[in-house]
């Protein structure tokens, strides 16, 4: 019998350590090249690392304000009219977190009461669920299908009760590569307008798509006022381990958001936000064309490299994520194909069972990441074909 005090809160019992930072852990132990965990293996632009160590020389080592330093919440102002003409007012609407991770939990517990709904969109980031849980929110799940993952709009709605407080939408999406189309958007934006709830908006990739364009929802007719805007420099940037996120919500959301922000972080690290608003600043359409172009070139050696070995995956639209069944390959369970791959191919991906709230959705399915180096990629697609070669 567990003594007493060792009992835990009941909120926790349904979730279970983060599947990709796990198969980092497995990686590390086989020497694999790790495609499981989202971040780059090549270095940051040097502008932002100047800018970081010039304000850690310049003593800019304390708290910023709780909700952002000026000069960032101010370089998001103009990249949002920018590139959206999309009017914030940067006092109010805008709150610097740590990571999108942070930004997620926060609006969620914010926003989202106890016995709410939540809409969350399968395949989906894990994080998504448990963020409703730990708000004492029911998330109730929607499939999109493979290989097309487009949204079912009737579907959605009919998801819809009223309990239904908030639909999360990722685009472009992790982990399926889908970057969500104007119908699709105008869809979900009819159905919050309808029946008055929010949408909450995972925009982390926002930079990083390969046709089409990345629409923010907020931009669209009737949802300025009810869409919280989530995204980060994480991946634009190249500077995962920064955490520096960022939220753009109406005033009156923002209030309640950054109260929870400062009772669970009190801030982001001051001299790396002084970092990224020298990066929004600074670098312009070049750059974004620019890393837009190399993640096309990684996207297309690792689709060849996936289709050679045996694998079936639909080419990514936008993100860097390539959701792949290996069923020609193996019978076996995605955990324990994803295990072996590591340890007898030496490349780590994300069992797909970790993006679905039935895990026997995503037993066929793996994931890849492809934000690596070429010299990487093509390195871990050497051995991809390898061990297919091999009878898998």
């Amino acid at each position: 019998m567990p003594s007493p005090s060792h009992r835990t809160a009941l909120r926790t019992h349904s979730f279970t350590e983060s599947v990709i930072r796990e198969m980092t852990r497995v990686a590390r132990e086989h020497d694999a090249v790790n495609l499981a965990q989202g971040f780059p293996d090549y270095p940051a632009p040097d502008v932002l690392k100047e800018a970081a160590c010039r304000a850690i020389r310049e003593d800019v080592n304390q708290y910023a304000i709780t909700w952002g330093a000026p000069s960032l919440r101010d370089a998001l102002v103009r990249k949002y009219a920018s590139w959206y003409g999309l009017e914030v007012d940067g006092t109010r609407e805008v709150t610097v977190t740590c990571g999108a991770t942070e930004a997620m939990a926060a609006v969620m517990l914010a926003l989202v009461d106890p016995g709410d709904e939540v809409i969350v969109l399968e395949p989906f980031y894990e994080n998504y669920g448990p963020d409703a849980i730990l708000s004492q929110a029911k998330p109730v799940f929607l499939r999109l299908e493979a290989p097309e993952y487009r949204l079912d709009l009737d579907a959605l709605e009919s998801l819809v009760t009223p309990r239904t407080r908030a639909i999360v939408l990722n685009t472009p999406n992790n982990p399926t590569g889908r970057v969500f189309d104007a119908e699709e958007l105008e869809g979900v934006a009819r159905i919050c307008r309808t029946h008055d709830i929010l949408a909450i908006t995972d925009e982390i990739y926002e930079h990083i798509h390969y046709q089409g364009r990345h629409i923010p929802l907020a931009t669209l007719e009737g949802m300025r006022e009810r869409t919280i805007t989530i995204s980060g420099a994480s991946k634009t940037f190249s500077v995962t381990g920064w955490r520096i996120g960022t939220i753009i919500a109406p005033a009156p959301l923002t209030d309640a958001i950054r109260k929870v922000h400062d009772f669970l972080t009190v801030g982001a690290p001051a001299p790396l936000q002084e970092a990224c608003a020298v990066g929004m600043n600074e670098l312009g359409p070049e750059y974004y064309e620019g890393m837009v172009a190399e993640y096309r070139e990684r996207r297309d050696v690792m689709v060849r490299a996936l289709a050679e070995s045996g694998f079936r995956a639909p080419t990514p639209e936008g993100a860097y994520y390539i959701l792949a069944d290996f069923s020609a390959l193996s019978g076996e369970d995605d955990r324990t194909f994803a295990k072996r791959l590591t340890r007898e191919a030496g490349v780590a991906p994300v069992p797909g069972s970790s993006f679905f709230s039935d895990p026997q959705a995503g037993r066929t399915l793996v994931r890849f990441v492809f934000c690596k180096r070429l010299d990487t990629l093509r390195e871990a697609g050497e051995r991809l074909v390898a061990f297919a070669g091999r009878g898998a």
